[in-house]
């Protein structure tokens, strides 16, 4: 986001942001079946609620406290946390004068919202099949206000926008990150890190064949996310303008070129091109052009876009070197995107953009580089850091995981009661052997 003057109200700027945040907003269920097609088929419920009920925490607790402790003004000055009571419910930003640049303040909280939200949902994908929800549930209330709220403020709270006082990543660093590189990305990525490493892998990962039930429900996904993403990025320009139009021309070209990317590297390792890979190729480069999506050529956005793609492609098998078990490849497909994202940007910064700020390769030197390399690594560290923290009190007084049984009939049926495909009418295999469910008939002069 960038540092924003009052200025007089414009309709074409609020329609704008409106539109964009109902677009960001559809990318938490895009990411539900995004993530619900790459679990198995006993788990896809399971892994689709926990991006619902994530709207429902995260927009209850952004209205309560969250974007007074993103926006409000800094305690004491130092740049670390919002004032939580100074737009607590929000409070006074109902009045025709309460605006950010040039659209109501109200329309840039809802803004905020839908980017707080698919924040927190992200993380989910790597504890996917053995998380207890009533687990999920509590660690996303307690990420979002001890890790997403405080990171927001760092990136994305300017002087004199919301408030006098903002964080110190934005206004003290200087780290460019025009739509959510670091406080959105890097900080899922990072939080998935830690929350996997405390959940431990699944029963047979490593060893039993994981793939995705359903690869129609991960495209469809990826398209929503594509579609959503031009809101997520060219929506922060908070403005119908150049930068909106630079922002949405690198979305569709770091995307595109990142997707052809992964299809190269799984060509020539894997001697097949996927269509998983094309779905994550995209979204890795949505990923990595996010931070730099306002500060890049066209033609950086491309290179942004490659290089997800390639980095993410080979990332996603770490896990397996490594032994810690990211389900749904948050860590190689987030954390790597978002932090060749942002630090490319020290790189490929263009002054001719809107932004302004030249990198190495444009002359500006290490300045622009260095404050990228400081705002990834301070975001980083602290994510990983506290959601270790948490998850291991979660851990300790409720449990992360269900039990191996339930793990092994699916967490649909242990945590929701529910299945997400009705096959009882049909022969289906178990461990080798063909059972047929029957289902009974019914008595003469049953209801229907």
């Amino acid at each position: 986001m960038l540092a924003m003057e009052l200025l007089e109200l414009s309709t074409g700027d609020t329609a704008w942001v409106l539109a964009s945040a109902a677009l960001v907003l559809f990318m938490t269920p895009g990411l539900a079946f995004f993530y619900g097609g790459m679990v198995r088929a006993k788990s896809v419920l399971n892994m689709i609620m926990m991006s619902i009920v994530t709207m429902g925490i995260v927009g209850v607790l952004w209205v309560l406290v969250g974007f007074s402790m993103a926006f409000g003004d800094s305690v004491g000055g130092m740049g670390i946390i919002g004032n939580p009571l100074d737009f607590i419910g929000l409070k006074g930003l109902m009045s025709a004068d309460a605006m950010v640049g040039t659209i109501p303040t109200l329309v840039f909280v809802g803004f905020q919202a839908a980017f707080a939200i698919i924040a927190v949902a992200l993380v989910s994908g790597a504890v996917a099949d053995r998380l207890k929800f009533s687990a999920w549930v509590v660690f996303s209330a307690v990420w979002a206000l001890l890790v997403y709220f405080p990171a927001a403020h760092w990136v994305f709270a300017f002087d004199d926008s919301v408030s006098a006082t903002g964080g110190f990543i934005a206004n003290t660093i200087g780290a460019i990150d025009f739509a959510g590189g670091t406080a959105i990305h890097i900080n899922a990525g990072a939080a998935a890190l830690a929350l996997a490493l405390v959940a431990g892998p699944r029963l047979g990962f490593g060893r039993t064949p994981m793939r995705p039930h359903n690869l129609t429900l991960v495209m469809l996904g990826a398209a929503i996310l594509w579609f959503g993403w031009f809101g997520f990025n060219a929506g922060s320009a908070l403005g119908a303008n150049e930068l909106a139009g630079l922002a949405w021309v690198n979305t569709l070209g770091a995307a595109a070129a990142a997707m052809l990317g992964w299809l190269l590297v799984e060509r020539f390792r894997d001697g097949h091109a996927t269509s998983l890979g094309a779905a994550s190729g995209i979204v890795a480069g949505l990923v990595g052009i996010t931070p730099a999506a306002g500060s890049v050529s066209p033609l950086g956005g491309l290179i942004i876009g490659v290089t997800a793609g390639v980095a993410g492609a080979f990332a996603v098998g770490l896990k397996y070197k490594l032994g810690y078990d990211d389900s749904l490849d948050v860590v190689g497909v987030h954390l790597v995107g978002g932090l060749v994202g942002t630090l490319m940007i020290g790189l490929l910064a263009d002054p001719s953009t809107p932004t302004g700020e030249a990198g190495l390769f444009y002359g500006g030197g290490f300045g622009v580089l260095w404050a990228q390399i400081l705002g990834a690594g301070v975001v980083l560290i602290y994510s990983f850091v506290v959601t270790l923290l948490i998850a291991k009190a979660i851990d300790a007084l409720i449990g992360m995981r269900v039990g191996d049984g339930a793990e092994s009939s699916g967490v649909d049926l242990s945590e929701h009661a529910e299945v997400g495909y009705d096959l009882s009418h049909v022969s289906y295999t178990t461990y080798g052997v063909k059972q047929t469910l029957v289902v009974p008939a019914k008595k003469e002069g049953a209801d229907a």
